[in-house]
């Protein structure tokens, strides 16, 4: 049976993504001049829509942007609810507790339009290849998560040129920073599970919240050496959750056993039983 339509939601007005138009001009598109979020539905229930629109609100504080939470908020319960109308024939987009499995990605444009847009999940491997990208981050973006997205996709094609799955950014210093779309933990040979700090320039993941509130972590900044030289590593982002890593610049990481990279598995699955039974 053919899956539903993804639908778009723009300034509240729910259309078929296809079907989508967005008036122009608009320096969102234009420029990359605006701000978004990328939530998980699980059978219906956005996974950590508080936090996610704290991080929205704070990225467009930070680009003098008004973000108008209400009507996010009250927009994606109706394109969640349509998704669960237009998947009642049994299509495999709804999830059997009678709600969607999807993405959602929320976006705030410089010319104040509110876009709303229902993705399907993306199909990740078992595990993941790194290779490393030298990069700069922008002071002025630092903790932002905006449309200007372009240098990171550009380090992920870099990457799969070089044959690996995902980049892994790098400071021309040497410091270790994360992937493009996640975040990377690694256990040091001297023992501990880390990851790097805010301060170092990266993005406060939601996912990597949730591992750090339950695990044992240490933050800051570290040399990529460190990470060559890692037992164990594994991304944590929103559509990956938790995902080993079994090579990073072509040398492989010892996977068996990984009882951090288990840990952190078992912490965000009860995390997110957490955040359902109280839904």
């Amino acid at each position: 049976m053919a899956e539903p339509p993804l639908l778009t939601s723009i300034d509240g007005v729910i259309t078929p993504s296809a079907e989508a138009l967005l008036p122009l001009p608009d320096d969102g598109f234009f420029r990359g001049d605006g701000v978004f979020e990328v939530l998980r539905s699980y059978s219906g229930h956005l996974f950590a829509l508080g936090e996610h629109l704290d991080r929205l609100e704070a990225s467009a504080a930070a680009l003098d942007l008004r973000v108008e939470r209400d009507s996010v908020e009250a927009e994606a319960a109706a394109l969640m609810d349509r998704l669960m109308e237009n998947g009642k024939s049994g299509s495999s987009e709804v999830a059997p507790g009678g709600g969607p499995d999807c993405l959602l990605r929320i976006i705030f444009t410089r010319a104040g339009r509110r876009v709303l847009t229902s993705e399907r999940l993306p199909v990740h491997p078992g595990s993941v290849t790194l290779a490393t990208v030298e990069y700069s981050p922008s002071v002025i973006l630092n903790g932002v998560k905006s449309l200007s997205y372009a240098a990171n996709m550009q380090a992920t094609r870099m990457a799969k040129e070089s044959g690996a799955d995902e980049a892994l950014l790098v400071t021309v210093g040497g410091i270790v920073l994360e992937p493009p779309t996640s975040t990377l933990f690694w256990v040091s040979a001297d023992g501990p599970l880390r990851t790097t700090g805010i301060g170092a320039g990266v993005l406060e993941s939601i996912t990597r919240r949730k591992v750090i509130e339950r695990c044992e972590v240490e933050t800051g900044h570290f040399d990529i050496g460190d990470v060559i030289a890692a037992s164990e590593a594994f991304l944590a982002s929103t559509t990956r959750e938790i995902q080993p890593v079994h090579a990073i610049d072509a040398k492989p990481v010892p996977s068996t056993p990984a009882p951090r990279t288990a840990e952190a598995a078992r912490a965000f699955a009860e995390a997110l039983a957490e955040e359902l039974r109280g839904a």
